[in-house]
This record gives structure tokens, sequence and C-alpha cells, in this order.
């Protein structure tokens, strides 16, 4: 299978105060599975080679969400981007233990959406 391409939405994050009732409703709807963790669960199609999305467990319902992630070739360059073209950055440039880098980024209207690097192939 192709890596996929960059700039198109690859992943998705649900974040929710219970991720219990939200496992279970999009099992029952989708067919999802999940690999519970710590404060993130992957989710899995059916039929999928890997993960898709995942469920962020968050202190309160105001921080209920639903956000895509756009696979970039460089955080860092598409957060300038997104300020020069009216967006504002929620998250600056972060790199996880493992090398993921991610941002969360308003569009000029208000929407919430994320754009990641995957860490370096092993």
């Amino acid at each position: 299978m192709a890596a996929p391409a960059f700039n198109t939405v690859t992943w998705f994050q649900v974040g929710t105060d219970d991720p219990k009732a939200a496992r279970d409703f999009y099992g029952d709807l989708f067919g999802w599975t999940f690999d519970p963790g710590t404060g993130y669960d992957l989710i899995s199609y059916p039929g999928a080679e890997a993960p898709s999305g995942g469920i962020a467990h968050v202190p309160s319902a105001e921080q209920n969400s639903a956000t895509f992630l756009v696979l970039v070739e460089d955080v860092a360059a598409v957060c300038a981007r997104t300020e020069r073209l009216g967006g504002k950055i929620l998250v600056q440039p972060t790199t996880t233990p493992k090398g993921l880098v991610f941002a969360h980024l308003l569009d000029p209207s208000g929407n919430h959406f994320g754009v990641f690097t995957p860490p370096p192939a092993p």
C-alpha cells in the first residue's frame, strides 16, 4: 500500500469527557475497534491495516470536539502560512517522545483542525 500523500486528511480525533460512551457509540455505529490507552485510544476501521484516528480523553464536556488532521511535510512551515493567511495557532508545533510532530490550528472562520508529520521510520 502506498504512503498517504502530503496535504491530505489522514487522521481524525474525537475529544470526549466520556471515552467509554464514545467507543460504544462509534463501535456500534460504524464497527470501529479501539486500542484503549492512557488518555488516548487508537481507532481502527474494519479491515484497516493501521489505526486511522483516536479518541482523546478530555477533562470536561466543554472540551469535547471532533477534529481532522492533515499530513504535512513541515508542521512549522504550515503554522507560519496559517498565520499569514489569517488563521491562528492553538497549539504550537509539538514533538512527541517518539518523534511525531503536530500542531492545532484555527482557520479564519474559527474552525479547529490539526496538522502532523509522522515520526521517522525506524
